[in-house]
């Protein structure tokens, strides 16, 4: 029996990058809010925020970002044939 969940192993790059981005920066604000001040918690509701917006109008400036950085999707990454064009 596997471990892993297999909606998470065909995760595409670009996907899992957000994810890391967002639960970093949302960890961290969340931390810094406790510890140092009240308004670092303004940095997790814009996460919040960016992330509902971006599911109506599929799109998202952190997706742009790591396209400049080479981060591609898997779509991007996998060339297509003449079978796919058919």
């Amino acid at each position: 029996m596997s471990n892993q969940n297999p909606s998470c192993s065909t995760m595409r790059p670009m996907e899992r990058a957000i994810r890391m981005l967002a639960g970093t920066i949302v960890t961290v604000s969340v931390a810094l809010g406790y510890f140092v001040s009240p308004y670092w918690f303004l940095l997790t509701l814009f996460v919040g925020l960016n992330l509902f917006q971006s599911s109506f109008t599929n799109w998202c400036l952190a997706e742009q970002i790591f396209s400049k950085l080479g981060i591609v999707s898997q779509d991007e990454s996998q060339p297509t044939t003449n079978a796919d064009a058919n």
